[in-house]
């Protein structure tokens, strides 16, 4: 019987240190957990920069008030009846 015990217990301490240390551990399964919490947090933030980037292409597309705009801003172009004035700072 003493026997018995003593296998079981060793074999108890054996299950124990593989559960919380051992490959596919408690610990490893909550830093995956954490892994892929950032994951989706990140690939959240990445979807809502799509979904506007895919709004402003499709903005693009069907009007012409965007295209103005960026035509204005980003290549300094004006309508031919408007005149241009730079402000220089000093």
């Amino acid at each position: 019987m003493k026997i018995l015990v003593t296998v079981l217990s060793i074999l108890f301490v054996v299950l124990q240190i593989k559960l919380w240390a051992g490959s596919g551990s408690v610990r490893d399964i909550w830093r995956l957990n954490e892994t892929v919490a950032a994951q989706q947090r990140e690939n959240g933030a990445l979807q809502e920069r799509n979904n506007a980037l895919q709004a402003e292409v499709q903005d693009l597309k069907t009007g012409y008030a965007a295209v103005e705009e960026r035509a204005r801003t980003e290549l300094g172009m004006i309508k031919s009846d408007e005149t241009f004035y730079q402000v220089v700072q000093k």
